[in-house]
């Protein structure tokens, strides 16, 4: 569970943030001058104008809590030790679990959910796959015509640079955060801009996130920086109405006046919001859960207001076990419906949303399809 557990020291500072007094922050200027001037179109008809969709979480980029079964007979934590453990018969097992986990009858269902997009997660290494990495851009491709296919939106997103954006492993590779090396970095970027040659004509791409999640402690002036070059490396080769992504690094109130047009056109600014991680929490009741959800509304439209348009890139159903502690199966149930409610009340009035994740093998709340079935989540997002 290592992927999620940066949010227990994060979510605090992230509910302190939304009620600070931010006016005197110097950060997010643009000081890049050599940036291109774009055209600017009309974002509010942009491929990114509303996007209500889910994540293809481990599926070509490995989780393991996620996806057990493929990390059977090993003791490996990520995807690099795995395929280091897995070595030549790495790329067989691999190469299963991607064929099978997402089809096309899953892009099909998405459709007639009634959702319009998918948030695919991709590393550094689906193109080119550096040892013991397996290569993957058959997938990728098989996700574009699959969203071509049945009128779905992509973001492809970037959820593992060279040397780690945040050490965990979704990364790809637990352990120390090695990306802001200038080397790390200067890859990254060649490998965004491979990413926007090969992909950034295809009709169902509608944005390229520069990297996800990449951890607070990545010095913010080095972050900036990357987002304005990211920038100027891949819209060359996108649609002048596809977006370029920016996450915000867990500190949701730093983007002030960066980024902004006319330098920059169609930047949109991803957050991820989870309620079941940090002390705080896991001390709330449910009650105070949905409240909290609720007030969340204020960061979001603060962020809209003052910063970029935003997408709330991941979220789920997950709450803490103590908040149901006490609880009857039908407060359960309603409190879980309740969650679900509040957080679409509020992510509706973003530029979109992206449940966390798609699907699981073992069913949970943070399993999109299960939580339709279960009546948590509407069955038809297109009303």
């Amino acid at each position: 569970m290592r992927r999620r557990e940066f949010i227990q020291n994060t979510l605090g500072g992230i509910a302190v943030l939304a009620t600070a007094n931010v006016s005197g922050l110097a950060l997010g200027q643009q000081t890049s001058t050599n940036s291109p001037v774009v055209p600017q179109p009309d974002t509010r008809n942009s491929l990114f104008s509303k996007l209500r969709g889910v994540n293809l979480g481990a599926w070509l980029v490995l989780e393991k809590w996620m996806t057990p079964d493929t990390y059977r007979g090993s003791d490996a934590t990520d995807e690099y030790t795995l395929c280091d453990t897995l070595g030549a018969k790495a790329k067989s097992r691999l190469d299963k679990h991607r064929e099978t986990f997402i089809t096309a009858r899953d892009f099909r269902w998405i459709k007639n959910c009634g959702l319009n997009a998918v948030r695919l997660p991709v590393g550094y290494w689906a193109l080119e796959a550096p040892k013991p990495y397996v290569e993957c851009s058959r997938f990728i491709d098989f996700a574009l015509d699959q969203c071509q296919k049945n009128d779905l939106k992509l973001v492809l997103d970037l959820h593992g640079a060279p040397g780690s954006q945040n050490g965990w492993d979704h990364s790809g590779r637990a352990g120390p955060i090695n990306w802001p090396d200038p080397q790390n970095v200067q890859e990254t970027l060649r490998v965004l801009e491979s990413f926007a040659q090969k992909y950034g004509n295809h009709p169902a791409l509608c944005g390229i996130e520069l990297l996800n999640e990449p951890r607070p402690t990545v010095p913010l002036d080095i972050l900036q920086q990357f987002y304005q070059d990211g920038y100027t490396r891949v819209r060359k080769y996108l649609k002048p109405d596809a977006a370029v992504v920016i996450h915000d690094s867990f500190r949701p109130l730093a983007w002030k006046n960066f980024m902004r047009q006319p330098v920059f056109s169609n930047v949109v600014l991803d957050t991820h919001l989870y309620q079941c991680f940090d002390e705080q929490a896991k001390s709330r009741s449910a009650v105070q859960q949905l409240a909290f959800s609720l007030d969340r509304k204020t960061s979001l439209d603060k962020m809209q207001d003052e910063e970029l348009p935003t997408v709330v890139g991941e979220w789920s159903l997950s709450l803490p076990w103590h908040a149901m502690s006490g609880l009857s199966s039908l407060q359960k149930e309603s409190t879980t419906r309740g969650y679900a409610g509040t957080q679409l009340l509020n992510y509706e009035g973003t530029r979109g949303w992206f449940f966390w994740s798609y699907k699981l093998e073992q069913p949970s709340e943070w399993d999109f399809r299960h939580c339709v079935e279960r009546g948590w989540l509407p069955s038809n997002f297109a009303v």
